[in-house]
């Protein structure tokens, strides 16, 4: 809108400047306020808008100084209050029978919170809506608990201001102590001293190549030495082994027995006796593997050098 556009621009004067050029603007009785918004839902008419956001700007900036305990500057949140002042006209309707400053206060709280969240740190602090109501209310209740010095909550207090937001108590604990310190940047030497931030002193927490090549190998040996001892099964147990654990969706033992025609303990009892054999076997493979890769290991017999024939002449 050209008023809350204007508004925005006054603030390169100042807020005092900007403050006392909304008082210029007469608020609206219910008949003019019904039939400019009319205009602006039917008609688009910009005049009509400009005049419903002007007459509202001291609504705005009223509800914009009760955010001042934030640290942010004023200016910035009587802009993001014009915007949701903007926003509110947009989807205001003139007939449900009340008065656009009731509609149009949401949208103005609903906007300098968001502004709230995204500039109270680097970090993202609330992105749900609990969250979001936990940043807002959470000083207040510690106050009321007594409990505004405390930078860790105890236990008990965590849980009550859990129940009285209706929050998890996770969340009560996070949100703490993220409000509790200023943030700090990776991008600063320690003090301690050194040519390296913090930020080349983080620990990558993933597996290094050697690790992963590792256990690649290890899994492939796994499955290798599962395959060759699957032959030491017969094919019911195989069958048996390969539904129960190794298919994507494993089959009960009601499915089992009724496909092999016995009982469930009878499929129970041959699974049991399945794995006693595999493990067996896998056991005695994985030995003869082991076997195979000392003797390639070990260094080879030295052997004795040939001796060439002695020929011996008679006299």
């Amino acid at each position: 809108m050209k008023a809350a556009a204007r508004a925005n621009g006054w603030f390169d004067d100042g807020l005092g400047h900007y403050l006392r050029s909304i008082r210029r603007y007469d608020m609206l009785s219910l008949e003019e306020e019904q039939s400019l918004a009319r205009r602006w839902r039917d008609n688009k008419d910009s005049d009509a808008a400009d005049k419903l956001v002007t007459s509202h700007l001291r609504l705005v900036v009223k509800i914009a100084m009760g955010y001042r305990g934030y640290g942010l500057p004023l200016a910035d949140l009587v802009a993001e209050g014009n915007v949701g002042m903007v926003r509110a006209l947009d989807r205001f309707d003139p007939d449900r029978g009340f008065r656009l400053a009731t509609y149009a206060m949401w949208w103005i709280r609903a906007a300098i919170n968001e502004y709230v969240v995204r500039s109270r740190s680097l970090v993202k602090i609330g992105t749900t809506a609990a969250q979001k109501k936990l940043f807002f209310n959470l000083s207040k209740v510690k106050h009321r608990l007594h409990a505004n010095d405390d930078s860790d909550l105890a236990p008990e207090t965590v849980r009550e201001i859990a129940r009285l937001l209706s929050v998890p108590e996770a969340d009560v604990v996070l949100m703490n102590q993220r409000l509790s310190g200023p943030d700090n940047s990776l991008n600063v030497l320690p003090k301690d001293g050194g040519d390296s931030d913090w930020q080349d002193r983080l620990v990558d927490p993933s597996a290094d190549q050697e690790t992963k090549f590792a256990e690649k190998e290890e899994l492939e040996q796994r499955r290798k030495l599962l395959a060759q001892s699957m032959v030491h099964l017969n094919d019911r147990e195989r069958h048996i082994l390969k539904r129960r654990w190794l298919a994507e969706k494993s089959e009960t033992l009601e499915t089992l027995s009724r496909h092999f025609g016995v009982s469930r303990e009878r499929v129970r009892q041959i699974e049991t006796r399945a794995f006693d054999k595999l493990r067996k076997a896998m056991r005695g493979e994985a030995g003869q593997t082991r076997t195979q890769i000392r003797a390639r290991r070990r260094p080879a017999a030295r052997r004795a050098p040939r001796q060439e024939p002695v020929l011996v002449f008679a006299d």
